[in-house]
């Protein structure tokens, strides 16, 4: 039987406790960590949008080899999203709260030399999510709702959850928005894991094969403002990273292995607008 979300949460806790207890961390382990998941961050947020690079051509693409039968947006897509990371990283080391300033900062980055005249610019046209049973705001709302999310981000409410509800509800926030034309997608899952490792926790990696379950929780949770089943697919791969760490740092093998999910439903790719 699959724990509770409170469950999952304090196994969460215990795993960072874990974590923190052997900090400060060796330097080269910590190096090999970041960029193992740096990769497998930038290979599934962008096989979640429909980039077909596998993840040894997107490590190959990283390394400045380009990749035969693959487009140049591919290419782009992975060379963005790597250095995406790195403003995210700048971001967290600098111990500054998140403005909207870095919010398009990062989606111009996403969306560099891909659609430089949308890149980091609040999208000015209507827009409806394929597949999806929640409409986004009209675009003369987008600045107004964008500036009450990042209020929000910085009030009581936000404060008092636990840290990963709060990351799951904040890019689930974002992502009802959809403030930009494109992009929203990788931008969101950027803005939920720098609220994680704003607290020290290593990113969550959403995999390309929850894509479903991923985007029924997103949709779910926009229409009834239920955060249950985000929190719980964020919290399981935060654990999941914790174990990745805590595997190499304790030279253990991993413990987290969630059951296979059941009865998901597959959702169409979005057709040119990015969830």
């Amino acid at each position: 039987m699959s724990p509770s979300l409170p469950e999952l949460l304090k196994r969460v806790d215990a795993h960072k406790a874990r974590l923190d207890a052997l900090r400060p961390l060796p330097v080269a382990t910590v190096a090999s960590l970041r960029d193992k998941l740096a990769l497998e961050w930038t290979y599934n947020s962008n096989a979640i949008e429909g980039n077909t690079l596998t993840l040894r051509e997107t490590q190959v693409v990283l390394e400045g080899v380009t990749v035969g039968g693959k487009s140049l947006r591919e290419h782009l897509e992975a060379i963005n999203h790597r250095e995406a990371i790195g403003a995210v990283e700048e971001l967290i080391h600098s111990g500054k709260t998140m403005t909207e300033w870095d919010v398009r900062g990062i989606h111009q980055i996403v969306l560099k030399g891909i659609a430089p005249e949308h890149a980091g610019r609040y999208r000015t046209e209507n827009v409806a999510i394929v597949g999806a049973s929640h409409t986004p705001p009209a675009a003369v709302l987008v600045p107004e709702r964008m500036d009450a999310l990042m209020q929000w981000i910085s009030g009581p409410e936000f404060q008092a959850q636990h840290t990963v509800a709060r990351a799951a509800e904040f890019h689930t926030r974002f992502v009802e928005i959809h403030p930009f034309l494109d992009g929203n997608g990788r931008t969101g899952r950027l803005l939920m894991n720098a609220v994680l490792m704003q607290e020290g926790y290593p990113p969550a990696v959403i995999r390309k094969e929850n894509r479903s379950t991923y985007y029924d929780a997103l949709d779910h949770a926009c229409v009834t403002k239920d955060y249950t089943a985000i929190t719980r697919l964020v919290a399981e791969e935060t654990l999941r990273s914790l174990d990745s760490y805590l595997e190499v740092v304790e030279g253990r093998q991993p413990e987290h292995d969630p059951a296979p999910r059941l009865g998901v439903v597959n959702r169409s790719r979005r057709q040119g607008v990015e969830r």
